[in-house]
């Protein structure tokens, strides 16, 4: 047995508005996109992004009831994913340059042996891009 690769599956509130991002800010190019769902490939980096875009939890009547749909919107920007890159500092340059580094994500070298920096998409997901 052996695996073969994973893929983030991001939620995001407005899935149009995330692959703009994607695709305007880290240049991504949109794969498929349909509603509430997104494939983005850049090389041989793929991100997925779904919609987390049920609202009915704000109106609940009984709050013993819990909330279970799954794609709750307070879910967008609770995930984060590691993309390994080649030229690190060349697309921490773009990023920096577009305004999306994290605040506190600048490039830095790990003790792990990673060159690695943090952006936010629109709904607060985080981004962790590295090179070894």
């Amino acid at each position: 047995m052996r695996f073969a690769e994973t893929i983030p599956a991001l939620p995001a509130r407005d899935v149009g508005e995330a692959a703009d991002f994607y695709r305007d800010r880290l240049g991504f190019q949109v794969a498929h996109a349909e509603d509430g769902f997104a494939i983005l490939r850049r090389d041989d980096a793929e991100v997925h992004l779904w919609g987390a875009t049920d609202e009915s939890w704000r109106e609940r009547l009984d709050a013993s009831t819990p909330v279970n749909s799954g794609a709750e919107s307070f879910i967008a920007g609770t995930a984060s994913c590691r993309v390994r890159v080649e030229g690190v500092d060349e697309l921490y340059a773009s990023c920096q340059s577009s305004g999306i580094v994290h605040p506190n994500g600048h490039v830095r070298d790990t003790e792990w042996g990673t060159r690695e920096f943090d952006t936010l998409d629109p709904d607060g997901n985080l981004m962790t891009f590295f090179e070894r």
